[in-house]
C-alpha cells in the first residue's frame, strides 16, 4: 500500500463516519477540490460533467467523460466507474445506470460547487433522493490534515518564500506594482508552483497598501512607501498564502508604529493558537493588541482563515466562530491596520495546530523592514 493510497483509505473511512453521524446515506461530488482530495486525481469544472458518490457502504461510483477515463490506471482506490461519449444522449445514460441505485437516498452535496448541469443529471439518475447541504460533514472532514497534506503546504509555503526573497532585490524607485507582481509570480513558478495560483498576488505600494484587497495597478514604487506584498504558491494543489510588508526609503513615523503593533498582534494570535481553543479566542488575542494600542478600528477584518485545498476554507478565525481547533487543522493568521490615504500593513502566517500548540509553516522574517537596495 503506497502512502497516497493509506491517505486515501483513511479519508473514505472518516467520510463514512461523517455520513453517519449527519444522517447521509451518500455524498454526491463534483469536480471541486473536495473530489481531488477524496480521489487523489485531478479534475476541473468544464462543459463535461464528472461525478463521484460515495455511500456509506460499498464501493464509491464515479462518471466521467471517456476521455478522462485513462486517469483511472493510476487510481489507487477501488471505484465502479461509468463513462461517456461525445455524444449528449450518452451522458443522463451515463449517470442513471451509475448512481440509479441512490433511489430515495438522502444525499450530500457541495452548495458552493455543486452546477446546475451536474444537478440535473443527478436528479435525473435518482429523482427521488433527497439532497442537502453536506458541506458540514465535508469541510469537517478537510479540516484535518494529514502527513501528505502538511508536507504539500510546507513545500508551497518554501516555493512562497523563496520567490519573494528572489523579487526583493529587483525592486527600485520606479518599478509598477504590476511589473513587480509580475517577477514574483515568475519566480513562483521557476521555483516549483503550479500554475493555478491561489489568488493574483497583492502588491501595493504607499496609500495603495491602505486596501486589504487592493490590486496591483502600475503606481511606481517611491521614497516614503510601505511595500505590501500578499501572495502564495501552489503545490500539488496545496495553497500558501502569506503577507510582508517592507519600507522603501523615510517612511512616517506612525507607520512605523503601526508596523510594529501588526507584528505584535500576529506573535499574540500564533501564540494563542493550541488544540482545545475556540477559533475566537484566536481572534481576540490578536486584535486585542490593535484594539488596546487605539487602532482597532483600522483591523476590520477577521484574523484569519483556513487554508488547504482552497484558499479560504474551513476554520475562520473570526470572534464569533466557536469551532473548538484540533490537531492537523490550519489556517492564517493575518492581522493588519490600514489608515487611508497613507498606508497600511498586514503580516500573515501559515499556522497549523499540533498536539500541544500550534507551528508556522512559514518562517520569513516579520518585522516591517527596509526593501534591500544593491
Amino acid at each position: 500500500m503506497t502512502a497516497l493510497s493509506e491517505a486515501l483509505a483513511g479519508r473514505h473511512a472518516r467520510l463514512r463516519e461523517a455520513m453517519k453521524s449527519h444522517g447521509l446515506g451518500a455524498v454526491a461530488i463534483n469536480a471541486s477540490p473536495t473530489l481531488g482530495y477524496l480521489t487523489g486525481l485531478g479534475f476541473h469544472l468544464s462543459e463535461r460533467p464528472v461525478m463521484a458518490v460515495f455511500t456509506v457502504e460499498g464501493t464509491p461510483t464515479m462518471v466521467v467523460p471517456e476521455l478522462e477515463s485513462l486517469k483511472f490506471k493510476k487510481a489507487q482506490f477501488d471505484v465502479n466507474l461509468y463513462t461517456y461519449t461525445e455524444s449528449l444522449d450518452s451522458w443522463q445514460t451515463a449517470f442513471s445506470d451509475a448512481l440509479s441505485y441512490l433511489a430515495s437516498s438522502k444525499v450530500g452535496v457541495e452548495p458552493r460547487w455543486l452546477r446546475v448541469l451536474e444537478l440535473r443529471f443527478l436528479e435525473g439518475a435518482a429523482s427521488r433522493a433527497t439532497l442537502v447541504s453536506g458541506e458540514e460533514a465535508i469541510a469537517h472532514l478537510r479540516m484535518h490534515k494529514d502527513v501528505i497534506e502538511l508536507d504539500m503546504m510546507r513545500t508551497a509555503t518554501r516555493i512562497a518564500q523563496d520567490a519573494l526573497r528572489a523579487t526583493l532585490p529587483e525592486l527600485k524607485a520606479g518599478i509598477t506594482e504590476l511589473e513587480a507582481a509580475s517577477i514574483l509570480i515568475q519566480n513562483m513558478l521557476r521555483l516549483g508552483s503550479g500554475g493555478e495560483l491561489p489568488f493574483q498576488p497583492i502588491v501595493a505600494f504607499g496609500p495603495n497598501s491602505a486596501n486589504p484587497h487592493a490590486e496591483p495597478t502600475d503606481r511606481p514604487l517611491q521614497e516614503g512607501d510601505l511595500a505590501l506584498f500578499d501572495w502564495g504558491a501552489n503545490y500539488n494543489g496545496y495553497f500558501s498564502d502569506l503577507t510582508r510588508t517592507f519600507t522603501f526609503g523615510d517612511v512616517d513615523p506612525e507607520l512605523l508604529k503601526i508596523a510594529g503593533l501588526v507584528e505584535a498582534a500576529n506573535g499574540a494570535g500564533r501564540a494563542a493558537s493550541a488544540p482545545g481553543v475556540e477559533a475566537g479566542d484566536i481572534d481576540r488575542a490578536t486584535r486585542a493588541v490593535i484594539a488596546d494600542a487605539g487602532y482597532g478600528e483600522y483591523f476590520m477584518h477577521r484574523t484569519g482563515h483556513g487554508l488547504g485545498l482552497e484558499v479560504h476554507e474551513e476554520p475562520y478565525i473570526r470572534d464569533d466562530n466557536t469551532q473548538v481547533m484540533a490537531p492537523g487543522m490550519t489556517f492564517t493568521v493575518e492581522p493588519g491596520i490600514y489608515l487611508a490615504g497613507r498606508g497600511g500593513v498586514r503580516i500573515e502566517d501559515d499556522v497549523v495546530i499540533t498536539a500541544d500548540g500550534a507551528e508556522s509553516l512559514s518562517d520569513m522574517p516579520r518585522a516591517v523592514v527596509p526593501i534591500p537596495r544593491g
